[in-house]
């Protein structure tokens, strides 16, 4: 049987090979919870400076997905608002997901951050090659994540993430330059 409360040996993260992040949806660009509204529609809140991240990634070309189990509107809806192109929802097995999405843009696992907080994402970070996960995911997988955020999950952890990366890849100036000259 697999020890899957343990992470495989991985290098050091390459950053020049980093080309795509891929984020959950309930726990990590949410805080997790699940409101049901009149007809039985969720109801999520998102975080203002996660968007604003995310808005920032497009200005050095780092793609985005979302990978959800669940359908929502809500989500579609924001990542329309955020152009996040790569949106998949109602997926039980992420792996096989991520598999295709990586398949499809001509990369590995060696190009791909993962931000996760739970079971169902713990296949996709065992093979990332930068696995993250908010610090209010379950205890288990920020054991077998690289990085655990001071932030939780709707609450900022996924624009503390984005701002590692820029700073990590060193573009942090060149994309608020950009993102500030897109709105001037």
């Amino acid at each position: 049987m697999a020890n899957y409360l343990t992470k495989p040996k991985k290098c050091s993260v390459s950053w020049e090979r980093i080309k795509l992040l891929i984020l959950d949806c309930d726990g990590v660009l949410t805080d997790g919870r699940i409101i049901y509204g009149a007809g039985g529609n969720d109801i999520k809140c998102f975080d203002a400076s996660d968007g604003m991240g995310l808005m920032l990634l497009r200005h050095i070309d780092l793609p985005v997905g979302v990978i959800s189990g669940r359908k929502s509107e809500a989500l579609a809806q924001r990542c329309k608002d955020l152009q996040i192109k790569y949106l998949y929802q109602e997926i039980p097995r992420k792996i096989d997901c991520v598999k295709q999405l990586l398949a499809e843009l001509s990369l590995s696992f060696d190009n791909l951050i993962y931000m996760g907080d739970d079971w169902n994402d713990l296949p996709c970070m065992r093979r990332a090659a930068l696995s993250v996960a908010p610090h209010s995911a379950h205890p288990a997988i920020q054991k077998v994540a690289d990085m655990v955020t001071a932030g939780d999950g709707g609450r900022g952890a996924v624009r503390e993430l984005i701002d590692y990366i820029l700073l990590k890849k060193g573009v942090y100036e060149r994309a608020i330059t950009a993102y500030v000259d897109s709105i001037s």
